[in-house]
């Protein structure tokens, strides 16, 4: 097998409604959706979203990335042959993550698609039939947040994720009237973005821990891994690091300082399914905990979420696989996501990763 051709289109979905982050508001999910041919005319397919504000990623950088760069040093070359595809590709273009993710993920299709097996084979295998996801609640006013973490903890979503960092007593407020609000055994996380400094997050993480509170996610800028070190285990909430970790190295310099209690992988965020599972194995040698998130994506992308968990005995925080659950009519795995919303999505097990483009 080799590859003969890399195309790209834009797709693109309203969320029911925006997607609100500290770093801005989202009123539709757009991605780039990348096909690999091979010579012989199989294809896989990949996918990238770019949240600019959150990566700096645009979505003109991402296709002239690919198609001047990328696109050229993998042609040629066997698709199944990962750790060369990667090779060639960091040879190619320093960075550009969002753009060797979509491919990497496309390289992964096409390879489950040539041999039968579905993406988690190739992972490794399979240690559970379904992926428990979390509900992720945007920004919006306290009451609005609330009965929205309500409603889907009771439509069966064991761990429902809120989104703060802007007003810290705000954060505090929330915390406890989700909490008063949640089914017993159902987990709360808040995902701060960014949006603390460390003795804002200090005095904010123990009156969360007071309310509640069990996962704190990203609380202070990126590159304050020793603040992070500082906060865990003080304040009684498990942390948890998102931006501070985009690459095998940032994973091997948290766990050396010992800074958090969980790894968020985005498969997007750190370079594809291959840089994914590596940085999986270090957080496993590492006693660590995982949680697989998504930017949020489609339902390609989110997809090779599902097959990740489902390869990870010790992804055992729920995954963020909601992208296509947030939008109306989602246009790449429709039916894989179709029986989702009670908090479980079921782990394809055809060839590759189980979209339905052809």
């Amino acid at each position: 097998m080799r590859i003969a051709s890399v195309r790209t289109r834009v797709v693109s979905a309203p969320y029911l409604r925006p997607f609100v982050i500290s770093s801005g508001t989202s009123p539709q999910l757009v991605s780039l959706v990348v096909e690999v041919e091979s010579a012989d005319g199989l294809s896989g397919f990949g996918e990238a979203s770019p949240m600019t504000a959150f990566t700096g990623d645009t979505m003109a950088g991402l296709r002239a990335a690919i198609d001047d760069h990328l696109a050229p040093a993998l042609t040629g070359l066997d698709p199944r042959d990962l750790a060369g595809a990667h090779a060639a590709m960091d040879a190619a273009i320093r960075g550009q993550h969002l753009a060797k993710s979509a491919l990497d993920m496309a390289l992964h299709d096409l390879a489950g698609r040539s041999t039968g097996w579905p993406v988690h084979l190739l992972l490794g295998g399979r240690v559970r039939e379904s992926v428990p996801t979390a509900w992720v609640v945007g920004l919006g006013t306290l009451e609005e947040m609330t009965a929205e973490a309500v409603e889907y903890a009771g439509k069966g979503f064991t761990h429902i994720k809120v989104k703060g960092g802007v007003d810290p007593a705000l954060d505090v407020e929330l915390v406890r009237a989700v909490r008063d609000g949640l089914p017993a055994g159902v987990e709360l996380s808040l995902d701060a973005n960014e949006g603390y400094d460390y003795g804002t997050a200090a005095r904010t993480l123990r009156a969360m821990a007071d309310a509640g509170l069990d996962l704190i996610e990203q609380p202070l800028p990126h590159w304050d891994v020793a603040g992070l070190a500082r906060l865990r285990g003080q304040t009684g909430v498990r942390v948890m690091a998102d931006e501070s970790m985009q690459s095998p190295h940032d994973a091997l310099e948290l766990i050396r300082r010992d800074a958090v209690d969980v790894l968020n992988i985005k498969i997007l965020k750190v370079g594809g399914l291959y840089r994914a599972r590596q940085i999986a194995a270090l957080a496993e040698a590492a006693g660590l905990a995982v949680k697989i998130g998504t930017m949020p994506e489609l339902g390609i992308a989110t997809l090779a979420a599902v097959h990740l968990a489902a390869a990870l005995p010790h992804a055992t925080v729920p995954a963020d696989l909601v992208g296509p659950l947030l939008v109306d009519q989602e246009p790449l795995a429709p039916t894989a996501f179709a029986a989702a919303t009670g908090g479980w999505v079921k782990v394809p097990t055809g060839a590759g990763l189980g979209h339905e483009l052809g």
